[in-house]
């Protein structure tokens, strides 16, 4: 059944959220890089002593700070896949545009500390010849560097009749840089969240659909038949360290409410975020960037300060986890209890709006002026 069409106020609203989805993605990056002074700062104490002697959130301007290499490649994939002739696209014309702009955005990467795998394995595609754009299986191929790209993907497919396009864009975007499962499917995690934030899912439930979606990328893997087989063997660490992560929350049924340890302040948590980790970094690879963002998401409530000190400040890969979190928090409460310093002035804002207004007319196709004529 079709969904109700909404209003032109409603619409409006929901084009709103896109933009603010954007923005307080390339934000969320911007204060958890702090031009990598934050970002490879180890210790989540050491930053929140930073932080509060620069007098707390409310009071950090980031037009004065610049986006890292996760908004740099977000906004390429949201370019590209805003560049659609309609509605609809082929794999045929999206693939290879998206594996073009991630190599044009190669050359914004002074001072934005890009990742290893992205730089060399970017290098390897081939925009002159068909399916130039697949790249070999790696097996260290796990990092975020696909994650923290990847949530305009699900302002792109945000409807249940789009989950297709959406698994098949996060897995094959992502395998550009990061052909592995823990790597491309942190893509899928967070283009997925993305579209559940658009939808207004209730936010325990968002794992246990992860779950259910990731049997359904399985399956277009093997199909695809794009070294299926070496996939196959190395996806069970993903789906693993999910289903623990779950548990532990209490929230595998999706209904159930989370459940946080009594204690879990600034260094607890970054013990969490690294007990997590592949390698002692929380949020440094596909499976725990997403999984930081929606530890952060769940606990923060409706607390925009709460989010960032969950989600951005701590001793982890932190301008990734701010970058996703920020950007489901924007899809689900636009600006809402943001201070206007934290996002007005961000590198790239004009980018990161029209951007996100161009998704939210590919994807709401049928009232865009309604929605441009009420901002």
């Amino acid at each position: 059944m079709a969904a109700p069409a909404l209003s032109g106020g409603a619409m409006a609203a929901l084009m709103q959220r896109y933009v603010a989805a954007m923005v307080l993605s390339g934000a969320g990056d911007a204060l958890g890089f702090h031009r990598g002074r934050w970002e490879f700062c180890r210790s989540g104490t050491e930053i929140h002593a930073e932080l509060k002697k620069a007098g707390g959130v409310k009071k950090l301007n980031v037009s004065a700070w610049i986006v890292s290499d996760d908004t740099v490649m977000h906004l390429a994939t949201a370019e590209a896949l805003a560049a659609a002739p309609g509605p609809t696209e082929s794999p045929e014309t999206l693939y290879p545009r998206l594996a073009w702009a991630y190599v044009m955005c190669m050359d914004d990467m002074d001072g934005r500390a890009p990742g290893i795998t992205c730089m060399s394995v970017v290098r390897l595609l081939k925009l002159d010849q068909p399916d130039g754009w697949k790249t070999p299986f790696n097996p260290h191929g796990g990092g975020c560097g696909a994650a923290m790209r990847a949530m305009c993907i699900g302002l792109r497919y945000p409807h249940p009749h789009q989950l297709e396009d959406l698994i098949a864009v996060s897995v094959e975007s992502g395998r550009m840089s990061h052909h592995h499962p823990t790597g491309y499917l942190g893509a899928l995690a967070a283009a997925l969240f993305t579209a559940y934030a658009v939808n207004g899912k209730p936010t325990v439930s968002w794992g246990k659909g992860l779950m259910e979606v990731l049997e359904q990328a399985k399956s277009y893997v093997q199909k695809s038949q794009h070294e299926a087989e070496q996939n196959l063997a190395a996806w069970s660490y993903f789906e693993n360290q999910w289903k623990s992560y779950l548990q532990m929350r209490g929230i595998a049924d999706g209904v159930s409410k989370p459940i946080f340890p009594k204690d879990y302040g600034v260094a607890e948590r970054d013990k969490f975020y690294a007990s997590v980790s592949y390698s002692g970094w929380g949020g440094a690879s596909g499976h725990d960037a997403p999984m930081i963002a929606y530890d952060a998401i769940l606990g923060s409530g409706t607390s925009w300060e709460e989010l960032c000190n969950r989600g951005v400040f701590h001793g982890g890969d932190n301008d990734s986890t701010g970058a996703i979190a920020a950007a489901w928090w924007g899809a689900m409460y636009g600006f809402h209890g943001v201070p206007t310093s934290n996002h007005k002035g961000v590198e790239y804002q004009s980018r990161l709006e029209t951007v996100a207004k161009k998704l939210f007319n590919l994807s709401h196709p049928s009232s865009p002026s309604e929605a441009k004529s009420d901002l």
